[in-house]
C-alpha cells in the first residue's frame, strides 16, 4: 500500500505544468536529502519515496521557501517484487525523471540487499524504460561496480577494488553490478530498437567512498584512476542535479572528489561523451538479459 503526502491540496494534472516531475526512490537517504532541495530549487516537483512515516515531516520541510513542490509517498521498496509493482508507483506519480538513490544499507542481511539493491532496482528500470512519459533514469551506483580492470586504473588500485568486492561487500557488489549491467543492456537495446523511440537518458552515477563532509564542489568525474577515492554525499547530489538538468548526459560516470569544478566537469563529460563503461562487455550484457 502507498500513502501519499504533499504540500498541495490536490494533485495537479501533468498537462497543466511545465516543471519536471521527479520520482526519487530512497528519499530519506543522505544523498537524496541533499538532492531534494537542489531539484526543488529548479522549480521541479519531487516525490520522495520513503518507508518510515516518521521521516515524512523531515522530507516535507525540505521544500520550505523553494520554487518546487515536494511530496512524500510511503512505500517499501522491499515489497516491489515485479515490474508491475514498480509501475503502480510510477502511475501514482507520473514522473518525467526517475532517480534511484535507494538501498538496503547493509540492514537485513544478504537477502534484503538482493531484494532491494538488485531486484527492486531492476523492476523500476523495466517499468521506467517502458513508460512513455519517462525520459531519464539516474542510478546512484558504486565506483567499484564493474567486471574488468579499466585501462585508466593502476593495478594496485584495481586490486583494492577487487578485494572490496569479493571480501568486504560481496553481496552489495553483486547486486549493484547486476542492476548496472541490466540498465546498460536496456539502454543499448532501446537505442537499437527499430522505429523512432523517444530519447532516453540512462545515467549511471558511480561515486567512490561516501563521506559526510561538506561539499567541495571539486571532483574527478567521468573516469578516474582512484578506485579507493572518496566523495562527499553533498557533492554526489550536486553532480546528480546537474546531470539531470542536461539533455546530453548518459552512461557510466565515475565520481570522486578532485580538482575540477563541478560545473566544468559535468560540461566536459557531456561534451566529450565520457563513458566509464569502456572496457566492459556490453554485448555480453545484452545477450545475457535479452537472449
Amino acid at each position: 500500500m502507498c500513502i501519499f503526502f504533499s504540500y498541495t491540496l490536490k494533485a495537479i494534472p501533468k498537462s497543466y505544468i511545465s516543471k519536471m516531475r521527479v520520482l526519487l526512490l530512497g528519499g530519506h537517504g543522505k544523498v537524496a536529502l541533499h538532492l531534494t532541495p537542489l531539484l526543488l530549487n529548479r522549480g521541479w516537483s519531487v516525490t520522495s519515496v520513503i518507508r518510515n512515516p516518521e521521516h515524512e515531516s523531515e522530507i516535507l520541510d525540505l521544500g520550505h521557501g523553494l520554487k518546487g513542490t515536494v511530496n512524500v509517498l510511503l512505500s517499501s521498496l522491499e515489497d516491489v517484487k515485479s515490474p508491475s509493482d514498480a509501475q503502480k508507483i510510477i502511475d501514482t506519480v507520473t514522473p518525467d525523471y526517475v532517480v534511484w538513490s535507494a538501498g538496503a544499507g547493509g540492514k537485513g542481511g544478504p537477502a534484503r540487499t538482493i531484494a532491494i539493491d538488485q531486484e527492486a532496482a531492476k523492476h523500476f528500470m523495466t517499468a521506467s524504460f517502458a513508460a512513455p512519459g519517462i525520459s531519464k533514469f539516474l542510478m546512484v551506483s558504486y565506483l567499484g561496480s564493474r567486471r574488468n580492470q579499466p585501462s585508466w586504473m593502476p593495478s594496485e588500485e584495481w586490486a583494492g577494488m577487487v578485494k572490496t568486492n569479493t571480501e568486504v561487500l560481496p553481496t552489495y557488489a553483486k547486486a549493484k553490478l547486476e542492476a548496472d549491467e541490466y540498465m546498460t543492456a536496456l539502454a543499448a537495446q532501446r537505442k537499437r530498437a527499430p522505429g523512432s523511440a523517444p530519447p532516453f537518458q540512462a545515467i549511471n552515477l558511480r561515486p567512490g567512498i561516501l563521506t559526510d563532509q561538506p561539499a567541495t564542489r571539486k571532483v574527478d568525474l567521468g573516469i578516474t584512476p582512484k578506485a579507493r577515492g572518496s566523495v562527499t554525499r553533498e557533492d554526489v547530489a550536486i553532480v546528480a542535479d546537474q546531470l539531470l538538468a542536461r539533455a546530453d548526459t548518459e552512461g557510466w560516470i565515475d565520481l570522486v572528489n578532485g580538482e575540477e569544478v563541478v560545473e566544468e566537469a559535468v560540461g566536459r563529460v557531456a561534451r566529450e561523451k565520457v563513458d566509464a563503461v569502456a572496457g566492459e562487455d556490453v554485448e555480453a550484457m545484452i545477450k545475457r538479459f535479452f537472449p
